[in-house]
């Protein structure tokens, strides 16, 4: 098979550019993986696929460095069609097609998800395989400016079709070419009172209320002319009334060449019967299209801004100028449209600009819908009517809806300081500007949402690789904290609670700057925590804004008092503070487990709200955070019951011992959370003789744990009834055997010491599977003090004996586990030979300098950390002191 990126190619493509990586099978690999993809996209000019190839890059190296554990080697390839990514692994076995019809994993399985994001984001995707390695590759195609195409609709529900009267009513009126009209049919009539005999001939301008927009120079003369024209305006029939209407021109041609233009119209809520979906500009050629100028360019002008928060300003802006106003605001709508969200101002104060939400439906009556055009001339006479301007001196507003395809998808409005300033006419004059621009800013809406989608897709998945890389409790809160601010909120702070019986207590505190966090910190301590809720989703808490304007508050009345007063240096801090909290406060629940263990709250300065998006962004994150935290928690636990354990299993000190040197030394291998077998143990007996054990259970963790403590409290209760060291070991090896399938074998080096009036130890030793003890005689000989014999816990009959050894002053007894001497680099191991050789060096060291040095010659034998326990044991028969 071909070199990754030019094999199974099913068309031609040109390269035009390459970079290649590889990463070493760590979990770090991963996150370098990710961002060695984005940069190399960024670099090529790319951004807008960026999240997509992130996304998939993640989870298809995660399969290959975490699960197959081989490196992966990553290639970019960018071609004329768009952008090729390839991830190749060390391990073809894995996941071969069979040759039988398969199914793709659930999306809550490990194994599997990445391809089912290939399918779901790639343009095309598959899978290769060599005798040598496996490669998943997937294939995005780059964005391409729209074609202004029309496509049919798709199937809709019942419910959801446009709403109409029981019987559609469409004039047609014809217009001849002086713009008199020609044709007046019956719906005409009924719609507007007149009879045919009585508007033929007439200019269709007496009629029409035509909406006027300074600057766009399209009047009812220019519209008529063109070749096609859709749009608003009102028509006033024969009781003086002005109808909206939406209206459709065709400009046609008749056998003799004369032209005339044929004009549907139905009324403005009926507007679907008619409207056909808004096409992009079509490309250059603007000298073959005469006159025509495209209306949602012109009121925006052109070049118009492309990204929707330039757009949505601009038009604000224009709205306002058209109608001479003091301010203007643009709201979308929510998804589910019970909601309208602030989302360009001008004119208005800093606490309306951003985010703020008002209700769709704000009363009864037909002015209390943001779906149909309202005019308030005097707010005053109305209070409350538009939320949005309580507070800000308007008096006058004119308010339309924007609509695609029947939807209500936001609204538009422009206010004026002085009543009475707008009427239906400026309505109409609106409503044609909110059409002309309602489809172009969905579409910008729209690709907002995709991109915050996807965006919000690779920072879940940065996310939760990132608290997966911990247990630590402290970490984990710092990470939560640290991965919301500033991307998602101005502050954060995280409350954990312990049990269901305790109250939730403030853990962490973060704000992106760094002096506010002691302020921000010491004003939530001051107030009570919010409630722990388990309901999904974010509620506001105003408890901490509220707080903080009482601070202020009070602190701006101290420093009345005068500049000199003792309070005053501090009242920056707290007006900074303040404002910090000033905004909107949300809180969220850490559940997990279906218990609440925390809130997770996220601030904003002085009048900023939050995005809908941003909220469940983070209550996505939240879920995960939870998570973490209560694994990090239950990790905690678990490693505190094993320390303690593990400490109970070792004695809590060492007796002094007349005429002899001791010293022991224990390092537990692991992170903690598992109780190791090793033990050791040393207790007088009677008459001056003292015990001592070194042993190694099989295994680790609770069952390793019981047979550890069975072993060494047995130890002492037989030595001290007086049983000789084999009656004791044979008794203990009943014991462990009467545990039955709980138990594990043991071995154990156990002795009898006795110190001597002339200054030497006479020892008794038993050593049953265990290690040798080595004896470093005066003059650096070294030798096995002991015979093995048999382990405990594997056979009923076991036959024992214990060895004599004099220990004179200067000489030592060395007593390790298996750690020790089975510490291996490679393929090398330390064995009974290295640990003779690190012996034999400590000549005339004491007993503590011993153990040391051989603990250090363990740990420089071999780079990795011990996988094993190891107990260093070592007895001293001091040197008598010489006068």
């Amino acid at each position: 098979m071909a070199e990754p990126g030019v094999e199974t190619r099913t068309r031609s493509s040109v390269i035009t550019a390459r970079a290649a990586a590889s990463f070493e099978p760590v979990g770090r690999s991963v996150a370098t993986a990710r961002a060695f993809v984005r940069d190399t996209l960024q670099g090529w000019g790319h951004s807008e696929i960026v999240d997509d190839a992130v996304v998939l890059t993640s989870e298809l190296v995660t399969n290959a460095v975490i699960h197959a554990g081989t490196a992966a080697d990553v290639l970019c390839l960018r071609g004329d069609d768009g952008i090729r990514i390839e991830v190749a692994d060390r391990y073809p076995e894995r996941e071969i097609p069979l040759q039988q019809p398969r199914t793709m994993s659930s999306p809550e399985r490990e194994n599997g998800r990445g391809l089912l994001l290939c399918a779901a984001l790639a343009t095309r995707w598959g899978v290769d395989y060599s005798p040598t390695r496996k490669h998943v590759w997937f294939h995005l195609d780059l964005p391409e400016r729209p074609v202004g195409t029309r496509s049919a609709g798709p199937v809709l529900p019942d419910p959801l079709l446009p709403l109409t009267d029981s019987r559609v009513r469409v004039a047609v009126v014809q217009i001849d070419g002086a713009g008199a009209i020609t044709a007046w049919n019956e719906d005409a009539e009924e719609l507007f009172g007149y009879g045919s005999e009585q508007v033929t001939g007439k200019p269709l301008g007496d009629l029409a209320a035509w909406p006027h927009t300074p600057g766009t120079g399209t009047g009812l003369a220019e519209a008529l002319r063109l070749s096609r024209w859709e749009g608003s305006y009102g028509i006033r029939c024969a009781d003086g009334r002005v109808i909206p209407v939406y209206a459709s021109h065709l400009r046609v041609r008749d056998a003799q060449g004369e032209p005339s233009t044929v004009c549907l119209l139905v009324r403005e809520h009926e507007r679907a019967v008619l409207q056909t979906p808004q096409r992009p500009a079509a490309e250059t050629g603007a000298e073959n299209r005469g006159t025509a100028v495209d209306p949602f360019e012109v009121f925006i002008g052109s070049p118009a801004p492309d990204d929707l928060d330039g757009l949505l300003q601009r038009t604000v802006e224009r709205a306002r100028d058209m109608l001479d106003g003091d301010s203007a605001f643009l709201l979308l709508a929510t998804d589910d449209e019970t909601e309208l969200e602030v989302r360009a101002t001008t004119g208005l104060p800093s606490a309306r600009q951003r985010f703020a939400r008002v209700p769709v439906e704000t009363g009864a009556s037909r002015y209390g819908s943001a779906r149909m055009p309202a005019v308030h001339e005097d707010l005053a006479a109305v209070p409350g009517a538009v939320p949005l301007l309580e507070g800000t001196g308007m008096r006058s507003v004119v308010t339309v809806p924007l609509k695609v395809e029947g939807r209500l998808t936001g609204s538009l409005g422009v206010a004026a300081e002085s009543a009475n300033r707008y009427s239906n006419e400026e309505a109409l004059r609106l409503q044609f500007a909110a059409d002309r621009i309602a489809l172009a800013v969905e579409s910008a809406r729209l690709g907002e949402l995709e991109r915050l989608r996807r965006g919000s897709l690779s920072f879940l998945v940065e996310a939760s690789d990132l608290l997966a890389g911990t247990l630590d409790r402290d970490q984990t809160l710092a990470l939560m904290a640290q991965m919301t601010v500033p991307t998602l909120a101005t502050w954060c702070a995280v409350y954990t609670i312990a049990d269901q019986a305790s109250d939730p207590y403030l853990s962490y505190v973060l704000h992106e700057d760094e002096d506010l966090i002691d302020g921000l910190k010491a004003l939530l301590v001051s107030i009570s925590p919010p409630d722990p809720v388990p309901t999904p989703g974010a509620r506001v808490w105003s408890a901490p804004g509220e707080a903080a304007h009482r601070a202020a508050l009070s602190a701006s009345m101290r420093e009345l008092g005068g500049p000199g007063s003792p309070v005053s240096s501090g009242i920056n801090t707290v007006l900074a503070t303040a404002a910090a909290v000033g905004g909107e406060t949300v809180v969220l629940p850490l559940v997990a487990r279906n218990r609440v263990i925390g809130m997770l709250t996220l601030g904003k300065p002085t009048d900023d709200h939050f995005r809908q998006e941003i909220l469940e962004l983070a209550e996505d994150l939240s879920r995960r955070a939870a998570l973490a935290l209560d694994n990090a928690r239950l990790y905690s636990e678990r490693m505190a019951i094993s320390r303690s354990l593990q400490r109970s299993l070792l004695p809590p000190g060492l007796p002094d011992v007349p005429g002899v040197e001791v010293d022991v030394i224990y390092r537990a291998a692991g992170e903690g959370n598992e109780v190791g077998g090793d033990f050791y143990d040393l207790f007088p007996i009677r008459d001056g003789s003292y015990g001592f054990a070194i042993g190694d259970v099989c295994g680790t963790g609770p069952e390793a744990a019981a047979v550890t403590g069975l072993a060494r409290h047995a130890l002492r209760l037989l030595a001290r009834e007086g049983f000789g060291g084999p009656a004791v070991l044979e008794r203990l090896n009943a014991a462990i055997l009467d545990e039955g399938a709980r138990s594990r074998f043991l071995t154990l080096l156990y002795g009898e010491l006795r110190p001597q009036e002339d200054g030497s130890a006479v020892l008794k030793v038993v050593c049953a599977g265990h290690p040798l003890p080595l004896r470093l005689s005066q003059d650096g000989t070294v030798r096995p003090a002991a015979d093995p014999q048999p382990l405990l816990g594997v056979m009923d009959d076991l036959e024992l004996y214990e060895q004599t050894v004099t220990l004179d002053p200067g000489d030592v007894l060395l007593c390790v586990t298996d750690g020790v001497t089975e510490r291996r680099e490679g393929t090398r191991m330390l064995g009974d030979d290295g640990l003779t050789e690190v012996l034999r060096s400590c000549t005339g060291l004491t007993a503590g300098a011993i153990t040391s040095r051989v603990l250090r010659a363990v740990e420089r034998f071999a780079q990795e950390p011990a996988s094993d326990d190891m107990a260093i044991l070592a007895l001293r028969i001091p040197e008598p002191h010489r006068p």
